[in-house]
Protein backbone atom coordinates (compact mmCIF):
# COMPACT_ATOMS: atom_id res chain seq x y z
CA UNK A 1 0.00 0.00 0.00
CA UNK A 2 1.65 3.38 -0.68
CA UNK A 3 2.26 5.88 1.58
CA UNK A 4 -0.48 8.48 0.50
CA UNK A 5 -3.26 5.44 0.75
CA UNK A 6 -2.33 4.68 4.04
CA UNK A 7 -2.48 8.10 5.45
CA UNK A 8 -5.94 8.18 3.77
CA UNK A 9 -7.05 5.28 5.56
CA UNK A 10 -5.91 6.42 8.67
CA UNK A 11 -7.76 9.95 8.56
CA UNK A 12 -11.23 8.13 7.45
CA UNK A 13 -10.67 5.68 10.44
CA UNK A 14 -9.93 7.86 12.99
CA UNK A 15 -12.66 10.66 11.72
CA UNK A 16 -14.81 7.38 12.12
CA UNK A 17 -13.80 7.06 15.95
CA UNK A 18 -16.23 10.09 17.32
CA UNK A 19 -19.40 7.99 14.70
CA UNK A 20 -19.00 5.14 16.41
CA UNK A 21 -18.39 5.86 19.98
CA UNK A 22 -21.87 7.90 19.11
CA UNK A 23 -23.27 4.93 17.99
CA UNK A 24 -22.54 2.86 20.54
CA UNK A 25 -23.55 5.38 23.40
CA UNK A 26 -26.97 5.80 21.63
CA UNK A 27 -27.79 1.79 21.59
CA UNK A 28 -26.76 2.17 25.67
CA UNK A 29 -29.60 0.98 27.18
CA UNK A 30 -31.75 3.11 29.47
CA UNK A 31 -33.17 3.17 33.13
CA UNK A 32 -35.64 5.29 34.32
CA UNK A 33 -35.87 5.69 38.02
CA UNK A 34 -38.77 7.09 39.51
CA UNK A 35 -39.03 8.57 42.86
CA UNK A 36 -41.33 10.42 45.38
CA UNK A 37 -38.48 12.03 47.22
CA UNK A 38 -35.09 14.19 46.12
CA UNK A 39 -31.90 12.87 45.37
CA UNK A 40 -31.15 14.46 49.15
CA UNK A 41 -30.49 11.06 51.44
CA UNK A 42 -30.83 8.79 49.03
CA UNK A 43 -27.32 8.16 48.73
CA UNK A 44 -26.70 4.76 50.11
CA UNK A 45 -30.34 3.61 48.11
CA UNK A 46 -28.50 4.72 45.19
CA UNK A 47 -25.65 2.92 45.70
CA UNK A 48 -27.34 -0.49 46.48
CA UNK A 49 -29.11 -0.14 43.50
CA UNK A 50 -25.87 0.24 41.51
CA UNK A 51 -24.07 -2.47 43.15
CA UNK A 52 -27.85 -5.02 42.32
CA UNK A 53 -27.22 -3.41 38.25
CA UNK A 54 -23.29 -3.95 37.97
CA UNK A 55 -24.22 -7.72 39.93
CA UNK A 56 -26.71 -8.19 36.58
CA UNK A 57 -23.53 -7.12 34.84
CA UNK A 58 -24.03 -3.14 34.28
CA UNK A 59 -22.68 -0.37 35.17
CA UNK A 60 -23.73 3.27 34.95
CA UNK A 61 -22.42 5.57 31.77
CA UNK A 62 -20.17 2.14 30.78
CA UNK A 63 -22.96 0.18 29.39
CA UNK A 64 -26.17 1.78 30.62
CA UNK A 65 -27.20 5.16 31.33
CA UNK A 66 -29.91 6.54 34.16
CA UNK A 67 -32.78 8.68 34.14
CA UNK A 68 -33.51 9.96 37.10
CA UNK A 69 -37.24 11.21 38.12
CA UNK A 70 -37.58 12.96 41.69
CA UNK A 71 -41.15 14.24 42.72
CA UNK A 72 -39.67 16.02 45.40
CA UNK A 73 -42.36 15.06 48.18
CA UNK A 74 -45.17 16.27 45.48
CA UNK A 75 -46.74 12.77 44.75
CA UNK A 76 -48.93 14.55 42.18
CA UNK A 77 -45.80 14.82 40.20
CA UNK A 78 -45.45 11.33 39.37
CA UNK A 79 -47.85 10.51 36.39
CA UNK A 80 -46.52 13.41 34.46
CA UNK A 81 -42.60 12.04 35.62
CA UNK A 82 -43.44 8.50 34.75
CA UNK A 83 -45.26 9.72 31.48
CA UNK A 84 -41.84 11.32 30.79
CA UNK A 85 -40.20 8.32 31.19
CA UNK A 86 -42.01 6.37 28.96
CA UNK A 87 -42.02 9.42 26.19
CA UNK A 88 -38.21 8.77 26.76
CA UNK A 89 -38.27 4.87 26.12
CA UNK A 90 -36.69 3.59 28.86
CA UNK A 91 -35.84 -0.35 28.72
CA UNK A 92 -37.35 -0.88 31.85
CA UNK A 93 -38.81 1.76 34.85
CA UNK A 94 -37.57 1.35 38.62
CA UNK A 95 -40.20 2.75 40.43
CA UNK A 96 -39.52 2.56 44.28
CA UNK A 97 -42.58 3.06 46.25
CA UNK A 98 -46.03 1.79 46.32
CA UNK A 99 -46.61 5.51 44.77
CA UNK A 100 -44.53 5.48 41.74
CA UNK A 101 -45.74 1.78 40.90
CA UNK A 102 -48.93 3.04 40.28
CA UNK A 103 -47.87 5.83 38.45
CA UNK A 104 -46.11 3.72 36.00
CA UNK A 105 -48.44 0.86 36.01
CA UNK A 106 -50.79 4.22 34.86
CA UNK A 107 -48.60 5.46 32.38
CA UNK A 108 -47.64 1.99 30.60
CA UNK A 109 -48.85 -1.46 29.63
CA UNK A 110 -45.33 -3.03 27.43
CA UNK A 111 -42.63 -0.87 29.50
CA UNK A 112 -40.94 -3.43 32.26
CA UNK A 113 -41.83 -1.98 35.51
CA UNK A 114 -39.42 -3.12 38.74
CA UNK A 115 -41.28 -1.96 41.92
CA UNK A 116 -40.82 -1.69 45.72
CA UNK A 117 -43.29 -1.80 47.41
CA UNK A 118 -44.96 -2.09 51.10
CA UNK A 119 -48.00 -4.15 50.48
CA UNK A 120 -48.61 -7.77 48.81
CA UNK A 121 -48.76 -6.36 45.49
CA UNK A 122 -51.87 -8.81 44.57
CA UNK A 123 -54.16 -7.23 46.59
CA UNK A 124 -52.50 -3.82 45.31
CA UNK A 125 -53.54 -4.96 41.46
CA UNK A 126 -49.99 -5.00 40.40
CA UNK A 127 -49.46 -8.26 39.74
CA UNK A 128 -51.55 -12.15 38.58
CA UNK A 129 -49.27 -13.95 41.18
CA UNK A 130 -46.21 -13.44 43.02
CA UNK A 131 -44.65 -16.75 41.07
CA UNK A 132 -45.91 -15.87 37.60
CA UNK A 133 -46.47 -11.59 37.37
CA UNK A 134 -48.22 -12.04 34.05
CA UNK A 135 -48.13 -8.66 32.79
CA UNK A 136 -45.13 -5.71 32.59
CA UNK A 137 -44.17 -5.58 36.09
CA UNK A 138 -42.22 -7.13 38.91
CA UNK A 139 -40.50 -6.55 41.83
CA UNK A 140 -39.84 -7.13 45.96
CA UNK A 141 -42.48 -6.89 48.33
CA UNK A 142 -40.80 -5.31 51.53
CA UNK A 143 -43.92 -6.42 54.13
CA UNK A 144 -42.78 -2.74 56.30
CA UNK A 145 -47.00 -2.62 55.76
CA UNK A 146 -47.16 -5.36 57.49
CA UNK A 147 -44.60 -5.64 60.45
CA UNK A 148 -47.47 -3.80 62.46
CA UNK A 149 -47.85 -6.87 64.86
CA UNK A 150 -44.38 -7.03 65.49
CA UNK A 151 -43.02 -3.27 65.86
CA UNK A 152 -46.09 -2.91 68.92
CA UNK A 153 -44.52 -6.06 70.32
CA UNK A 154 -41.01 -4.31 70.71
CA UNK A 155 -42.54 -1.34 71.72
CA UNK A 156 -44.17 -3.03 74.64
CA UNK A 157 -40.73 -4.36 75.07
CA UNK A 158 -39.05 -1.10 75.24
CA UNK A 159 -41.79 0.69 77.23
CA UNK A 160 -43.07 -2.50 79.62
CA UNK A 161 -45.72 0.13 81.45
CA UNK A 162 -47.61 1.23 78.38
CA UNK A 163 -51.01 0.90 77.92
CA UNK A 164 -52.39 3.29 75.99
CA UNK A 165 -50.60 3.72 72.02
CA UNK A 166 -50.94 6.59 69.76
CA UNK A 167 -51.19 5.68 66.20
CA UNK A 168 -50.18 8.37 63.33
CA UNK A 169 -51.57 7.33 59.90
CA UNK A 170 -51.41 9.43 56.95
CA UNK A 171 -55.13 8.92 55.21
CA UNK A 172 -54.35 10.04 51.87
CA UNK A 173 -52.24 6.32 51.59
CA UNK A 174 -55.88 4.62 51.73
CA UNK A 175 -54.21 1.37 51.14
CA UNK A 176 -51.38 0.90 53.93
CA UNK A 177 -53.19 2.78 56.75
CA UNK A 178 -55.96 0.58 56.22
CA UNK A 179 -53.57 -2.45 56.55
CA UNK A 180 -51.87 -0.85 59.33
CA UNK A 181 -54.28 0.08 61.45
CA UNK A 182 -56.71 -3.50 61.11
CA UNK A 183 -53.58 -5.12 62.25
CA UNK A 184 -52.64 -2.65 65.07
CA UNK A 185 -55.84 -3.12 66.31
CA UNK A 186 -55.94 -6.79 66.30
CA UNK A 187 -52.33 -7.00 68.02
CA UNK A 188 -53.53 -4.31 70.58
CA UNK A 189 -56.19 -6.85 71.87
CA UNK A 190 -53.68 -9.92 71.95
CA UNK A 191 -51.09 -7.67 73.84
CA UNK A 192 -53.90 -5.57 75.89
CA UNK A 193 -53.32 -2.37 74.67
CA UNK A 194 -55.39 0.74 74.10
CA UNK A 195 -55.07 2.34 70.75
CA UNK A 196 -55.90 6.06 69.39
CA UNK A 197 -55.93 6.79 65.75
CA UNK A 198 -54.44 10.29 64.51
CA UNK A 199 -54.61 11.06 61.38
CA UNK A 200 -51.84 13.66 59.40
CA UNK A 201 -51.58 14.42 55.67
CA UNK A 202 -49.41 17.98 56.01
CA UNK A 203 -46.62 19.06 58.05
CA UNK A 204 -49.60 21.34 60.06
CA UNK A 205 -51.51 17.86 60.53
CA UNK A 206 -48.58 16.70 62.61
CA UNK A 207 -47.96 19.47 64.71
CA UNK A 208 -51.87 19.27 65.19
CA UNK A 209 -51.69 15.32 66.01
CA UNK A 210 -48.44 15.90 68.34
CA UNK A 211 -50.63 18.55 70.17
CA UNK A 212 -53.10 15.69 70.97
CA UNK A 213 -50.53 14.03 72.00
CA UNK A 214 -49.37 16.12 74.79
CA UNK A 215 -52.93 16.81 75.94
CA UNK A 216 -53.90 12.85 76.31
CA UNK A 217 -50.87 11.76 76.80
CA UNK A 218 -50.37 8.53 75.54
CA UNK A 219 -47.70 5.95 77.18
CA UNK A 220 -46.08 6.02 73.07
CA UNK A 221 -46.59 6.85 69.55
CA UNK A 222 -46.73 4.08 66.46
CA UNK A 223 -45.87 6.11 63.61
CA UNK A 224 -47.22 4.38 60.78
CA UNK A 225 -45.11 3.84 57.00
CA UNK A 226 -45.81 6.82 54.75
CA UNK A 227 -43.80 8.48 52.24
CA UNK A 228 -44.73 11.96 53.31
CA UNK A 229 -44.00 10.69 57.31
CA UNK A 230 -40.32 9.34 55.72
CA UNK A 231 -40.02 12.89 54.26
CA UNK A 232 -40.80 14.78 57.74
CA UNK A 233 -38.81 12.33 59.95
CA UNK A 234 -36.73 15.28 61.20
CA UNK A 235 -39.83 16.57 62.55
CA UNK A 236 -41.54 13.72 63.86
CA UNK A 237 -38.28 12.68 66.11
CA UNK A 238 -38.10 16.19 67.24
CA UNK A 239 -41.95 16.54 68.37
CA UNK A 240 -41.66 13.18 69.78
CA UNK A 241 -38.08 14.04 71.98
CA UNK A 242 -39.81 17.31 72.88
CA UNK A 243 -42.74 16.29 74.34
CA UNK A 244 -40.67 13.12 75.55
CA UNK A 245 -43.28 10.64 73.97
CA UNK A 246 -41.57 7.25 73.10
CA UNK A 247 -42.11 5.97 69.74
CA UNK A 248 -41.19 3.70 67.00
CA UNK A 249 -40.94 4.05 63.36
CA UNK A 250 -40.63 1.99 60.29
CA UNK A 251 -37.70 2.10 59.01
CA UNK A 252 -33.64 2.85 60.64
CA UNK A 253 -33.78 6.39 59.05
CA UNK A 254 -35.87 7.89 61.84
CA UNK A 255 -33.60 6.20 64.67
CA UNK A 256 -30.62 7.28 62.52
CA UNK A 257 -32.11 11.28 63.29
CA UNK A 258 -32.67 10.51 66.77
CA UNK A 259 -35.60 8.44 66.86
CA UNK A 260 -36.30 5.64 69.89
CA UNK A 261 -36.35 2.98 67.89
CA UNK A 262 -37.34 1.73 64.41
CA UNK A 263 -37.86 -2.11 62.90
CA UNK A 264 -38.67 -2.42 59.51
CA UNK A 265 -37.21 -4.17 55.85
CA UNK A 266 -33.46 -3.57 55.10
CA UNK A 267 -34.01 -0.79 52.67
CA UNK A 268 -31.10 -1.29 51.02
CA UNK A 269 -30.77 -4.62 50.55
CA UNK A 270 -34.49 -4.07 48.77
CA UNK A 271 -32.24 -1.48 46.41
CA UNK A 272 -30.23 -4.01 45.51
CA UNK A 273 -32.46 -6.41 44.21
CA UNK A 274 -34.23 -3.58 42.04
CA UNK A 275 -30.94 -3.07 40.69
CA UNK A 276 -30.55 -6.73 39.91
CA UNK A 277 -34.07 -7.44 38.30
CA UNK A 278 -33.75 -4.22 36.14
CA UNK A 279 -30.36 -5.72 35.12
CA UNK A 280 -31.93 -9.18 34.01
CA UNK A 281 -34.97 -7.58 31.89
CA UNK A 282 -32.14 -5.87 30.23
CA UNK A 283 -30.68 -8.97 28.87
CA UNK A 284 -33.93 -10.29 28.43
CA UNK A 285 -35.63 -11.81 30.98
CA UNK A 286 -40.08 -10.88 30.80
CA UNK A 287 -41.28 -9.34 33.84
CA UNK A 288 -44.33 -11.79 33.45
CA UNK A 289 -41.60 -14.52 34.44
CA UNK A 290 -39.37 -13.13 36.93
CA UNK A 291 -41.12 -13.74 40.63
CA UNK A 292 -42.24 -11.47 42.81
CA UNK A 293 -39.81 -11.33 45.34
CA UNK A 294 -40.34 -10.96 49.35
CA UNK A 295 -38.13 -9.46 51.85
CA UNK A 296 -35.93 -11.62 53.86
CA UNK A 297 -33.81 -9.22 55.60
CA UNK A 298 -35.68 -6.73 58.75
CA UNK A 299 -33.47 -4.82 61.23
CA UNK A 300 -34.48 -3.62 64.87
CA UNK A 301 -32.20 -0.07 65.16
CA UNK A 302 -32.22 1.32 69.01
CA UNK A 303 -31.13 5.00 69.17
CA UNK A 304 -29.86 4.14 73.51
CA UNK A 305 -28.93 8.42 73.29
CA UNK A 306 -32.48 8.82 72.48
CA UNK A 307 -33.48 6.35 74.93
CA UNK A 308 -31.31 8.05 78.07
CA UNK A 309 -33.18 11.20 77.62
CA UNK A 310 -36.37 9.91 77.75
CA UNK A 311 -35.35 8.13 81.07
CA UNK A 312 -35.62 4.57 79.58
CA UNK A 313 -33.54 1.85 80.45
CA UNK A 314 -33.36 -1.01 77.06
CA UNK A 315 -34.17 -3.99 78.25
CA UNK A 316 -31.09 -6.32 77.84
CA UNK A 317 -33.41 -8.98 75.36
CA UNK A 318 -33.46 -5.84 73.37
CA UNK A 319 -29.96 -4.93 73.11
CA UNK A 320 -29.03 -8.67 72.13
CA UNK A 321 -31.30 -8.65 69.60
CA UNK A 322 -30.44 -5.29 67.61
CA UNK A 323 -29.26 -5.23 64.46
CA UNK A 324 -27.65 -1.99 65.58
CA UNK A 325 -27.57 0.26 68.75
CA UNK A 326 -26.94 4.01 68.07
CA UNK A 327 -24.96 5.69 71.24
Amino acid sequence: MKRREFIMLLSGAVAAWPLAARSQQSAMPVIGFLDTRSPDGMTDRLRAFREGLKDSGYVERENVAIEYRWAENQLDRLPELAAELVRRQVAVIAATSTYSAFAANAATTTTPIVFLVGEDPVRLGLVASLARPGGNLTGINNFTGELTVKRLELLREMVPGAARIAVLVNPANATTTETALRDAAAAARVIGLQIQVLNASTSREIDAAFATFVRERPDAVFVGLDVFFISRRAQLVNLASRHALPATYPLREFAEVGGLMSYGTNIADTFRHIGVSAGRILKGTKPADLPVVQSTKFELVINAWSARMLGLAVPPTLIATADEVIE
